[in-house]
């Protein structure tokens, strides 16, 4: 059986450069103050010996780990992987290691388990996506002594949120379809315990509402590009069968659900926008790559994950928890146009 090395330590490299243990501690520390032959002889000591810093003891010393927990829930959901993917970066641009903590399942008891968990780690602060459905759960236990910054809408007091403004990109996805002259609009929405997807919903009702229109025709979804065929096809089936008129526009509320409903529209003899305009909420990376490009609402990842990362790097110099809210903005492309030839679907 081999014979394990023993680590090298700081009072090894110490004896082996001619320098004291103090010495090696600054240099592995980056500190100024030593000079250049002291500092030589030291990496050419660790070097030799193989010598590794104990970052986490280190760390302990200085109060500081310089690491940010990220509590995470299924990177399937194009938000989540986009969200962590930009705190990544944020957090190493400012210095800033992640170390990430996903759950095996979406349930208060795997949330807690997380929060558990990172009160347990070297982690100075945490960023959540998680569940929304756990967001506001009282019994939700969070972690203790750690900066907590979650992204969705600030529901406890003692953590930061970053959150986009629904409203101006629904808004104005709405009134750019009522400018364009339709008057019967359908919404295809993400799941009822998504905060997300309920905001998108009332706040088309509203814009419906006031500007006096006939109430749309809800169908549900819950997110995948599955669900948004099988929602846009239980509408064409309801119009052949003379249950519902025909809408002229369909506001998704995400563009996963509009790829979907494109291809369901399509199957059915339908142009887009000829026949019907679509209207999406994300801005993918695949919505230029519709069979005609989507008109959609852009949400700035890259902004939450600096906002994320911001807020908990503020909290832990003191800042006080609080809510940031990410603008968003409408990029009108080809599957939006006037009210058109109005075709029926197939069978």
């Amino acid at each position: 059986m081999p014979v394990r090395r023993k680590r090298a330590s700081m009072a090894d490299v110490a004896k082996l450069a001619g320098v004291s243990p103090q010495t090696v501690s600054r240099v592995s520390n980056g500190e100024p103050y030593v000079v250049d032959d002291k500092r030589q002889r030291v990496f050419e000591a660790m070097k030799e010996l193989g010598y590794r810093p104990n970052s986490a003891a280190r760390a302990m010393k200085r109060g500081s780990f310089d690491t940010l927990g990220v509590v995470y829930y299924s990177l399937h959901d194009v938000g989540n992987y986009r969200s962590l993917e930009a705190i990544s970066e944020a957090a190493a641009e400012r210095g800033y290691a992640t170390t990430l903590i996903p759950l095996q399942a979406s349930t208060r008891r795997a949330t807690d388990g997380a929060f558990t968990k990172l009160g347990e780690m070297t982690v100075d602060a945490a960023i959540a996506i998680i569940p929304s459905q756990f967001q506001d759960d009282a019994a939700l236990h969070l972690p203790q002594g750690i900066p907590l910054v979650v992204l969705g809408p600030r529901l406890w007091d003692e953590a930061s949120a970053v959150d986009f403004e629904q409203t101006s990109g629904v808004s104005d996805a709405m009134h750019h379809l009522i400018d364009l002259g339709h008057r019967r609009i359908d919404h295809i929405s993400g799941p009822t315990d998504s905060y997300s997807a309920q905001a998108r919903r009332r706040i088309y009702e509203a814009v419906l509402s006031e500007s006096k229109l006939p109430a749309g025709r809800i169908w549900r979804g819950d997110w995948s590009p599955q669900s948004g065929y099988q929602a846009c096809s239980a509408l064409l089936d309801a119009v052949c069968e003379k249950r519902t008129d025909m809408p002229t526009a369909i506001f998704v509320a995400n563009d996963q659900m509009a790829l979907g409903a494109f291809r369901a529209l399509l199957e059915r003899g339908l142009r887009v926008p000829e026949d019907v305009s679509l209207i999406g909420f994300d801005n993918i990376d695949e919505a230029v790559e519709f069979p005609t490009p989507l008109t959609t609402v852009i949400q700035d990842w890259d902004k939450v994950g600096a906002n994320a990362v911001d807020l908990a790097i503020e909290m832990l110099n003191g800042g006080a928890p609080t809510l940031r809210s990410v603008p968003t903005r409408l990029i009108v492309r080809q599957s939006t146009a006037e009210p058109g030839g109005q075709g029926r679907p197939r069978q």
